[in-house]
């Protein structure tokens, strides 16, 4: 069995970056994809997250105890 597709040259580079970024190869974010249904913009954006929120640690921005408790209030037990 053959295991290769044809793709668009634009959707090639953004798989490409998106692996580069992620450190995760070109078959496990297509496989992601067909296996999860999680689209190349939804992987894209959930990356591009992590890169923000990582930046962010890095520079020593945390969320404050009260924004800690709004979120434990609003998706903790009922």
């Amino acid at each position: 069995m053959e295991n290769s597709a044809d793709i668009s040259e634009d959707l090639s580079r953004r798989i490409d970056r998106l692996a580069a970024r992620s450190k995760l190869t070109r078959g496990q974010i297509i496989e992601d994809a067909l296996a999860h249904g999680r689209s190349l913009a939804w992987q894209e954006k959930w990356v591009a997250g992590v890169e923000a929120g990582l930046s962010e640690a890095e520079n020593g921005v945390f969320a404050t105890e009260e924004e800690i408790a709004a979120v434990l209030n609003r998706y903790g037990p009922a």
